[in-house]
Protein backbone atom coordinates (compact mmCIF):
# COMPACT_ATOMS: atom_id res chain seq x y z
CA UNK A 1 0.00 0.00 0.00
CA UNK A 2 1.62 3.05 -1.34
CA UNK A 3 -1.13 5.69 -0.73
CA UNK A 4 -4.18 6.50 1.33
CA UNK A 5 -6.19 9.80 0.26
CA UNK A 6 -8.68 11.14 2.55
CA UNK A 7 -11.08 13.57 1.52
CA UNK A 8 -12.35 15.99 4.21
CA UNK A 9 -10.07 18.01 5.65
CA UNK A 10 -11.60 18.89 9.00
CA UNK A 11 -11.35 16.57 12.45
CA UNK A 12 -11.74 13.38 11.27
CA UNK A 13 -10.03 13.18 8.14
CA UNK A 14 -6.81 15.65 10.39
CA UNK A 15 -7.48 12.51 12.97
CA UNK A 16 -6.87 9.95 10.60
CA UNK A 17 -4.14 11.22 8.94
CA UNK A 18 -2.53 11.26 11.95
CA UNK A 19 -2.97 8.19 12.98
CA UNK A 20 -1.85 6.76 10.03
CA UNK A 21 1.83 8.62 10.77
CA UNK A 22 1.92 7.66 14.30
CA UNK A 23 1.60 3.93 13.18
CA UNK A 24 4.55 4.19 11.49
CA UNK A 25 2.87 4.49 7.99
CA UNK A 26 5.72 5.84 5.45
CA UNK A 27 3.37 5.65 2.46
CA UNK A 28 2.20 9.49 0.44
CA UNK A 29 -1.47 10.41 2.65
CA UNK A 30 -3.57 12.87 0.97
CA UNK A 31 -5.47 14.94 2.62
CA UNK A 32 -8.47 17.08 0.63
CA UNK A 33 -10.69 19.56 1.69
CA UNK A 34 -13.11 21.79 0.09
CA UNK A 35 -12.13 24.79 2.10
CA UNK A 36 -9.09 27.06 1.84
CA UNK A 37 -8.50 27.07 5.26
CA UNK A 38 -5.94 24.67 6.97
CA UNK A 39 -8.14 21.88 9.42
CA UNK A 40 -9.89 23.61 11.84
CA UNK A 41 -11.80 23.21 15.16
CA UNK A 42 -15.91 23.97 14.56
CA UNK A 43 -17.44 23.71 18.24
CA UNK A 44 -15.97 27.38 18.61
CA UNK A 45 -17.71 28.65 15.58
CA UNK A 46 -20.67 28.93 17.11
CA UNK A 47 -19.16 30.39 20.73
CA UNK A 48 -16.34 31.94 20.98
CA UNK A 49 -15.55 33.24 17.58
CA UNK A 50 -19.09 34.30 17.19
CA UNK A 51 -18.56 36.21 20.53
CA UNK A 52 -15.46 38.07 19.10
CA UNK A 53 -13.38 36.27 22.19
CA UNK A 54 -11.09 34.13 19.48
CA UNK A 55 -10.12 35.41 16.06
CA UNK A 56 -10.04 32.74 13.35
CA UNK A 57 -6.71 31.80 13.56
CA UNK A 58 -7.05 30.72 16.88
CA UNK A 59 -9.35 27.77 15.57
CA UNK A 60 -6.51 25.75 13.94
CA UNK A 61 -6.60 22.56 14.94
CA UNK A 62 -2.64 22.15 14.18
CA UNK A 63 -0.01 24.83 13.57
CA UNK A 64 2.10 24.53 10.26
CA UNK A 65 4.71 22.99 11.34
CA UNK A 66 2.69 20.51 13.12
CA UNK A 67 0.65 19.71 9.61
CA UNK A 68 4.13 19.90 7.85
CA UNK A 69 5.69 16.88 9.99
CA UNK A 70 2.87 14.71 8.89
CA UNK A 71 4.02 15.36 5.27
CA UNK A 72 1.11 15.26 3.69
CA UNK A 73 -0.10 16.04 0.24
CA UNK A 74 -2.03 18.59 1.19
CA UNK A 75 -5.51 20.02 -1.24
CA UNK A 76 -7.07 22.45 0.05
CA UNK A 77 -10.04 24.68 -1.82
CA UNK A 78 -10.27 22.05 -4.40
CA UNK A 79 -13.65 19.63 -3.60
CA UNK A 80 -13.97 16.43 -4.47
CA UNK A 81 -16.74 16.11 -7.65
CA UNK A 82 -16.19 12.51 -8.34
CA UNK A 83 -15.17 8.60 -7.17
CA UNK A 84 -13.98 6.07 -9.73
CA UNK A 85 -13.54 2.51 -7.90
CA UNK A 86 -12.98 0.56 -10.64
CA UNK A 87 -9.91 3.00 -11.67
CA UNK A 88 -9.19 3.94 -7.73
CA UNK A 89 -9.31 7.94 -8.15
CA UNK A 90 -10.96 10.44 -6.87
CA UNK A 91 -12.48 13.67 -9.41
CA UNK A 92 -11.55 17.05 -8.15
CA UNK A 93 -13.06 19.99 -9.03
CA UNK A 94 -10.14 21.40 -10.87
CA UNK A 95 -10.00 19.34 -13.10
CA UNK A 96 -7.17 16.50 -11.54
CA UNK A 97 -7.64 13.09 -10.52
CA UNK A 98 -5.80 11.41 -7.06
CA UNK A 99 -5.48 7.64 -7.36
CA UNK A 100 -5.14 5.82 -4.02
CA UNK A 101 -4.67 2.31 -2.49
CA UNK A 102 -6.86 3.13 0.32
CA UNK A 103 -9.64 5.91 0.37
CA UNK A 104 -11.10 7.54 3.09
CA UNK A 105 -14.51 9.41 3.52
CA UNK A 106 -14.77 12.35 5.73
CA UNK A 107 -16.74 14.92 3.91
CA UNK A 108 -18.89 15.48 6.89
CA UNK A 109 -22.50 17.89 6.32
CA UNK A 110 -23.69 21.00 5.20
CA UNK A 111 -26.84 22.40 6.77
CA UNK A 112 -30.43 22.37 6.03
CA UNK A 113 -31.54 24.70 4.32
CA UNK A 114 -35.43 25.29 4.23
CA UNK A 115 -37.38 24.32 1.56
CA UNK A 116 -38.25 26.60 -1.36
CA UNK A 117 -36.51 29.86 0.70
CA UNK A 118 -33.77 31.66 -1.54
CA UNK A 119 -31.27 33.60 0.64
CA UNK A 120 -31.75 37.12 1.14
CA UNK A 121 -29.78 39.48 3.30
CA UNK A 122 -29.87 38.34 6.70
CA UNK A 123 -30.66 34.55 6.40
CA UNK A 124 -27.73 32.85 7.71
CA UNK A 125 -27.00 28.91 8.70
CA UNK A 126 -23.36 28.47 10.58
CA UNK A 127 -21.19 25.34 9.34
CA UNK A 128 -18.04 27.35 8.05
CA UNK A 129 -15.83 30.48 10.14
CA UNK A 130 -17.31 32.42 7.19
CA UNK A 131 -20.21 31.61 8.00
CA UNK A 132 -19.61 32.72 11.74
CA UNK A 133 -17.84 36.14 11.06
CA UNK A 134 -20.73 36.90 8.46
CA UNK A 135 -23.28 36.49 11.45
CA UNK A 136 -21.24 38.07 13.68
CA UNK A 137 -20.53 41.27 12.12
CA UNK A 138 -24.85 41.50 12.20
CA UNK A 139 -25.29 40.88 16.02
CA UNK A 140 -24.81 43.96 18.17
CA UNK A 141 -27.21 45.32 21.10
CA UNK A 142 -30.73 45.85 20.11
CA UNK A 143 -30.44 43.18 17.08
CA UNK A 144 -33.30 40.86 16.08
CA UNK A 145 -32.07 37.27 15.35
CA UNK A 146 -34.96 34.75 14.81
CA UNK A 147 -33.25 31.46 15.25
CA UNK A 148 -35.40 28.52 13.54
CA UNK A 149 -34.83 25.12 15.43
CA UNK A 150 -33.03 24.78 18.89
CA UNK A 151 -30.94 21.88 19.01
CA UNK A 152 -27.70 22.61 20.11
CA UNK A 153 -26.09 24.68 17.59
CA UNK A 154 -29.34 27.10 17.36
CA UNK A 155 -29.14 26.84 21.27
CA UNK A 156 -25.64 27.49 21.75
CA UNK A 157 -26.09 30.99 19.24
CA UNK A 158 -28.70 31.66 21.37
CA UNK A 159 -26.34 32.07 24.20
CA UNK A 160 -24.04 34.23 22.35
CA UNK A 161 -26.50 36.55 21.11
CA UNK A 162 -27.61 37.72 24.33
CA UNK A 163 -24.08 37.92 25.36
CA UNK A 164 -24.14 40.68 23.17
CA UNK A 165 -27.02 42.20 23.53
CA UNK A 166 -29.07 40.84 20.97
CA UNK A 167 -32.83 40.03 21.04
CA UNK A 168 -33.49 36.48 20.58
CA UNK A 169 -36.25 34.68 19.40
CA UNK A 170 -35.87 31.08 19.43
CA UNK A 171 -38.50 28.78 17.60
CA UNK A 172 -38.81 25.18 17.45
CA UNK A 173 -41.25 22.44 16.18
CA UNK A 174 -40.90 20.22 19.38
CA UNK A 175 -42.70 20.71 22.57
CA UNK A 176 -39.27 21.71 23.97
CA UNK A 177 -35.27 22.31 23.10
CA UNK A 178 -34.26 18.77 21.99
CA UNK A 179 -37.12 16.84 23.27
CA UNK A 180 -37.63 14.33 21.13
CA UNK A 181 -34.14 12.72 21.93
CA UNK A 182 -33.79 13.93 25.32
CA UNK A 183 -36.96 13.44 26.83
CA UNK A 184 -39.61 15.95 28.29
CA UNK A 185 -37.77 16.97 31.80
CA UNK A 186 -34.48 17.57 30.26
CA UNK A 187 -35.69 19.32 27.49
CA UNK A 188 -37.67 21.23 29.94
CA UNK A 189 -34.63 22.41 31.88
CA UNK A 190 -33.21 23.62 28.61
CA UNK A 191 -36.04 25.58 28.21
CA UNK A 192 -35.81 27.01 31.84
CA UNK A 193 -32.64 28.09 30.77
CA UNK A 194 -33.63 29.78 27.78
CA UNK A 195 -35.86 31.89 29.55
CA UNK A 196 -33.62 32.57 32.52
CA UNK A 197 -31.90 34.52 29.59
CA UNK A 198 -34.24 36.50 28.19
CA UNK A 199 -34.76 34.37 24.93
CA UNK A 200 -38.29 34.46 24.01
CA UNK A 201 -38.56 30.86 23.55
CA UNK A 202 -41.30 29.23 21.46
CA UNK A 203 -42.12 26.01 20.88
CA UNK A 204 -44.30 23.43 18.85
CA UNK A 205 -44.03 25.98 16.21
CA UNK A 206 -43.74 25.18 12.47
CA UNK A 207 -42.05 27.50 10.08
CA UNK A 208 -43.44 28.05 6.74
CA UNK A 209 -41.64 31.29 5.02
CA UNK A 210 -38.83 34.02 5.94
CA UNK A 211 -40.42 37.35 5.10
CA UNK A 212 -38.14 39.73 2.58
CA UNK A 213 -38.61 43.44 1.33
CA UNK A 214 -35.95 44.18 -1.29
CA UNK A 215 -33.90 41.58 -0.71
CA UNK A 216 -33.09 41.73 3.11
CA UNK A 217 -34.98 39.33 6.03
CA UNK A 218 -37.60 41.31 7.68
CA UNK A 219 -39.10 38.16 9.81
CA UNK A 220 -40.12 34.56 9.64
CA UNK A 221 -43.95 33.78 9.16
CA UNK A 222 -45.49 30.98 11.26
CA UNK A 223 -47.73 28.21 9.93
CA UNK A 224 -50.67 30.43 12.15
CA UNK A 225 -50.05 33.46 10.04
CA UNK A 226 -48.08 34.86 12.60
CA UNK A 227 -44.85 37.12 11.58
CA UNK A 228 -41.85 37.82 13.87
CA UNK A 229 -40.02 40.27 12.96
CA UNK A 230 -36.14 40.21 12.34
CA UNK A 231 -33.54 41.79 11.31
CA UNK A 232 -31.20 38.46 10.84
CA UNK A 233 -32.48 34.72 11.00
CA UNK A 234 -30.43 31.54 11.67
CA UNK A 235 -31.87 28.62 10.00
CA UNK A 236 -30.49 25.60 12.35
CA UNK A 237 -32.74 23.04 11.23
CA UNK A 238 -30.36 19.83 10.93
CA UNK A 239 -27.53 18.81 7.77
CA UNK A 240 -27.49 17.23 4.91
CA UNK A 241 -24.37 14.61 4.70
CA UNK A 242 -21.93 15.74 1.23
CA UNK A 243 -22.46 12.26 -0.06
CA UNK A 244 -23.76 14.15 -3.59
CA UNK A 245 -19.87 13.33 -5.16
CA UNK A 246 -20.45 9.88 -3.97
CA UNK A 247 -23.38 9.55 -7.21
CA UNK A 248 -22.78 7.25 -9.83
CA UNK A 249 -19.96 5.44 -7.75
CA UNK A 250 -21.94 2.06 -6.69
CA UNK A 251 -20.95 2.86 -2.78
CA UNK A 252 -24.41 2.99 -0.48
CA UNK A 253 -26.02 6.04 0.73
CA UNK A 254 -28.22 6.65 2.67
CA UNK A 255 -28.44 9.42 5.38
CA UNK A 256 -24.53 9.47 4.76
CA UNK A 257 -22.12 6.80 3.85
CA UNK A 258 -23.31 3.37 4.41
CA UNK A 259 -20.62 0.89 6.12
CA UNK A 260 -20.39 -1.85 8.25
CA UNK A 261 -19.09 -2.00 11.98
CA UNK A 262 -15.64 -1.91 11.20
CA UNK A 263 -16.36 1.57 9.27
CA UNK A 264 -15.86 -0.19 5.62
CA UNK A 265 -18.03 0.97 2.90
CA UNK A 266 -16.36 -1.14 0.45
CA UNK A 267 -13.00 -3.10 0.16
CA UNK A 268 -10.87 -0.45 0.55
CA UNK A 269 -13.04 2.61 1.24
CA UNK A 270 -13.90 3.71 4.65
CA UNK A 271 -16.22 6.41 6.41
CA UNK A 272 -14.83 8.80 9.43
CA UNK A 273 -17.01 11.44 10.69
CA UNK A 274 -20.13 13.14 10.53
CA UNK A 275 -20.88 11.77 6.67
CA UNK A 276 -20.32 8.24 7.96
CA UNK A 277 -23.12 5.91 9.18
CA UNK A 278 -22.44 2.34 11.20
CA UNK A 279 -24.14 0.04 13.25
CA UNK A 280 -22.59 0.59 16.46
CA UNK A 281 -22.42 -2.91 18.28
CA UNK A 282 -22.45 -1.40 21.43
CA UNK A 283 -25.74 -0.14 21.36
CA UNK A 284 -27.32 -2.33 18.14
CA UNK A 285 -27.93 0.71 16.55
CA UNK A 286 -26.65 2.75 13.29
CA UNK A 287 -25.73 5.68 13.89
CA UNK A 288 -24.39 8.73 12.00
CA UNK A 289 -22.56 11.13 15.16
CA UNK A 290 -22.31 14.37 14.22
CA UNK A 291 -19.57 15.76 16.61
CA UNK A 292 -16.31 16.50 17.69
CA UNK A 293 -15.21 14.14 19.57
CA UNK A 294 -16.63 11.42 17.68
CA UNK A 295 -14.83 12.34 14.58
CA UNK A 296 -11.37 12.00 16.32
CA UNK A 297 -11.90 8.57 17.74
CA UNK A 298 -13.39 7.29 14.49
CA UNK A 299 -10.52 8.71 12.58
CA UNK A 300 -8.53 6.73 14.94
CA UNK A 301 -10.21 3.53 14.65
CA UNK A 302 -10.26 3.86 10.81
CA UNK A 303 -6.26 4.41 10.38
CA UNK A 304 -5.62 1.13 12.55
CA UNK A 305 -8.44 -1.04 11.11
CA UNK A 306 -7.17 0.40 7.37
CA UNK A 307 -3.46 -0.73 8.28
CA UNK A 308 -4.15 -3.98 9.25
CA UNK A 309 -7.12 -5.25 7.82
CA UNK A 310 -6.60 -9.03 8.95
CA UNK A 311 -6.87 -7.68 12.64
CA UNK A 312 -10.01 -5.58 11.89
CA UNK A 313 -11.90 -4.01 15.35
CA UNK A 314 -15.07 -3.30 15.29
CA UNK A 315 -16.22 0.76 16.21
CA UNK A 316 -18.00 0.85 19.61
CA UNK A 317 -17.73 4.17 21.34
CA UNK A 318 -20.12 5.48 24.12
CA UNK A 319 -20.80 8.85 21.96
CA UNK A 320 -20.04 11.95 24.08
CA UNK A 321 -21.31 15.35 23.43
CA UNK A 322 -21.18 18.38 25.04
CA UNK A 323 -22.93 21.77 25.05
CA UNK A 324 -21.86 24.87 26.26
CA UNK A 325 -25.08 27.51 26.54
CA UNK A 326 -24.85 30.53 28.70
CA UNK A 327 -22.44 29.68 32.08
CA UNK A 328 -23.78 25.97 31.86
CA UNK A 329 -21.80 22.84 30.30
CA UNK A 330 -24.27 19.87 28.96
CA UNK A 331 -22.57 16.83 28.43
CA UNK A 332 -24.23 13.27 26.95
CA UNK A 333 -22.51 9.59 27.23
CA UNK A 334 -24.02 7.57 25.01
CA UNK A 335 -26.76 7.20 22.68
CA UNK A 336 -30.12 8.61 23.89
CA UNK A 337 -32.38 8.31 20.71
CA UNK A 338 -35.11 6.22 20.88
CA UNK A 339 -34.95 5.63 24.82
CA UNK A 340 -37.94 3.80 26.22
CA UNK A 341 -37.51 5.68 29.82
CA UNK A 342 -35.42 8.63 31.27
CA UNK A 343 -35.22 8.99 34.56
CA UNK A 344 -34.37 11.98 36.48
CA UNK A 345 -31.88 10.95 39.05
CA UNK A 346 -31.05 14.52 40.37
CA UNK A 347 -32.12 17.84 39.33
CA UNK A 348 -32.29 21.30 41.49
CA UNK A 349 -32.59 24.11 38.44
CA UNK A 350 -31.51 26.70 41.27
CA UNK A 351 -27.75 25.97 40.40
CA UNK A 352 -28.12 24.27 37.31
CA UNK A 353 -27.88 20.25 38.32
CA UNK A 354 -29.26 18.07 36.22
CA UNK A 355 -28.65 14.17 36.41
CA UNK A 356 -31.26 11.80 34.13
CA UNK A 357 -30.19 8.43 33.30
CA UNK A 358 -31.34 6.74 30.07
CA UNK A 359 -33.11 3.10 29.48
CA UNK A 360 -33.31 0.68 26.08
CA UNK A 361 -34.99 -2.32 26.91
CA UNK A 362 -33.25 -3.74 30.24
CA UNK A 363 -30.09 -1.73 30.15
CA UNK A 364 -28.74 1.58 30.68
CA UNK A 365 -27.65 3.35 27.05
CA UNK A 366 -27.00 6.57 27.85
CA UNK A 367 -26.95 9.25 30.47
CA UNK A 368 -27.23 13.60 29.88
CA UNK A 369 -25.88 15.72 32.66
CA UNK A 370 -25.61 19.43 33.64
CA UNK A 371 -23.19 20.43 37.06
CA UNK A 372 -22.22 16.93 37.50
CA UNK A 373 -18.18 16.53 38.19
CA UNK A 374 -16.59 15.31 35.59
CA UNK A 375 -15.07 11.71 38.01
CA UNK A 376 -18.91 10.85 38.40
CA UNK A 377 -19.74 11.09 34.54
CA UNK A 378 -16.56 9.19 33.54
CA UNK A 379 -18.35 6.23 36.27
CA UNK A 380 -21.60 6.76 33.99
CA UNK A 381 -19.41 6.62 30.80
CA UNK A 382 -17.91 3.07 32.11
CA UNK A 383 -21.74 1.93 33.59
CA UNK A 384 -23.18 2.41 29.85
CA UNK A 385 -19.97 0.52 28.13
CA UNK A 386 -20.32 -2.41 30.45
CA UNK A 387 -24.20 -3.09 29.73
CA UNK A 388 -25.55 -2.56 32.89
CA UNK A 389 -28.59 -3.84 33.47
CA UNK A 390 -31.18 -1.01 34.45
CA UNK A 391 -32.03 -2.73 37.82
CA UNK A 392 -28.62 -1.67 39.19
CA UNK A 393 -29.36 2.32 38.29
CA UNK A 394 -32.56 2.22 40.30
CA UNK A 395 -31.44 0.66 43.03
CA UNK A 396 -28.28 2.56 42.94
CA UNK A 397 -26.36 -0.35 43.06
CA UNK A 398 -23.41 1.11 40.80
CA UNK A 399 -20.35 2.76 40.96
CA UNK A 400 -21.33 5.83 39.14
Amino acid sequence: MDRVVIVGASAGGLATAEALRRSGFTGAVTLIGAEPHAPYDRPPLSKQLLAGCWQPDQLSLRTTADLDALRLDLRLGVPATGLDPAQARVLLADGTTVGYDRLVVATGVRPRRLPGVERPRGLHTLRTVEDALLLRAALRPGRRLVIVGAGFIGAEVAGTARRLGAQVTLLEAGQAPLAQAIGAEAGGFLAQLHHDHGVDLRTGVAVVGIVEVGGMTTGVRLADGTVIPADDVLVSVGSVPNTEWLTGSGLPTHDGLVCDQYCVAAPGIYGVGDVCCWPNPLFGVTMRIEHRTNAAEQGLAVARNLLDPGKQRPFAPVPYVWSDQYDTKIQVYGYLRDHDEATVLDSDRSDGRLLVAYRKGSRLTGVLASGVPPKVLRGWRTLIAARTDWTRVLTGSNTA
